[in-house]
């Protein structure tokens, strides 16, 4: 038990410095060293990164540094996707759900590695939240997150930053400290979703969210005086190695199958999924293209 506090310790400074990861790190380990059950650790994980996520917002809201209409309804629309992921979680075999969850993993470590545009607020300056928001798309990708946070009990706080860090152009400090509310808001949603098919652990999640709280509060006074983009990326390298740990040890022969027999009972489903994917996918390359061959500064002749 003292290995999994001082760990939740740590997750929580991460949360309140980086405003995410608390999730990304959490799930694994209430499997791997608490011994929690894959759906289990998941609920356990959203009441412990909802609370350690309200408690670090507190340190950034004396700050400044919370852009609360761009949160708001970001968290709104998260919030309905939580809940929506959190019900249909309830279809899936906890193991096919960490499997997901080491896919987001890779994708939320390559984001970070890559880094993202915008630069960090200077400590103690406020950022200038913008006043005029690009509405569909910000309900988009919250919808996105949100789905994303209740089927695998993920905060999204690292899918969160990048998007509001891109869409709003909000700088770094003001992004993080903003995905805290969002992050909140999506927990409490996708927790309402795991409401009655599964329980939380609450002999356990108190002291464990007790210790991530007060991690948090240290990551909180720190998010002030150090810039991020070192700490992202030496991040983003460690949750790539923990993706790749989580998939090792579930990409089993015996998982396979089971991922075969899910697909064998619902294929209309699995290829409709897949057409969406390519058609998102082929819609990247093709901005990718034109970005590339005509974007700005480039003239034909």
């Amino acid at each position: 038990m003292t290995l999994v506090l001082a760990l939740a310790l740590g997750i929580g400074v991460l949360l309140g410095l980086l405003g995410g990861g608390g999730s990304v790190l959490m799930v694994p380990m209430l499997v791997y060293v608490a011994g929690f059950a894959p759906k289990e650790a998941i609920t356990t994980s959203l009441v412990v990164v909802g609370m350690t996520s309200l408690t670090a917002l507190v340190g950034h809201v004396r700050h400044g540094r919370v852009c609360w209409k761009m949160g708001a309804v970001f968290g709104l629309a998260g919030m309905a996707g939580a809940y929506g992921g959190g019900r249909a979680a309830a279809a899936l075999p906890g193991g096919i759900l960490l499997i997901l969850f080491g896919l987001m993993m890779l994708a939320t470590s390559m984001a970070m590695l890559r880094g993202r545009r915008g630069g960090d607020v200077p400590a103690g300056k406020a950022p200038v939240c913008p006043l005029r928001l690009p509405l569909f798309a910000v309900l988009f990708d919250g919808g996105l997150v949100g789905a994303s946070t209740g089927l695998v009990g993920a905060g999204g706080g690292f899918m969160v930053v990048p998007a509001l860090n891109l869409l709003g152009r909000l700088p770094m400090h003001a992004a993080v400290a903003t995905s805290l509310l969002v992050v909140a808001m999506n927990s409490l949603a996708a927790l309402l979703g795991y409401a009655g098919h599964v329980q939380v652990r609450s002999d356990l999640a108190v002291p464990i969210a007790g210790a991530a709280v007060a991690g948090s509060l240290l990551g909180g006074w720190l998010a002030g005086r150090l810039g991020g983009t070192i700490l992202r990326r030496l991040f983003g390298g460690f949750v790539a190695l923990i993706a790749v740990f989580v998939m090792y040890r579930e990409l089993t022969p015996e998982r396979l199958d089971e991922i075969g027999a899910l697909v064998s009972a619902h294929p209309d489903f699995f290829r409709g999924a897949a057409a969406v994917l390519v058609a998102m996918l082929l819609s990247r390359v093709r901005g990718w293209l034109h970005s590339r061959y005509f974007g700005a500064g480039r003239t034909v002749p």
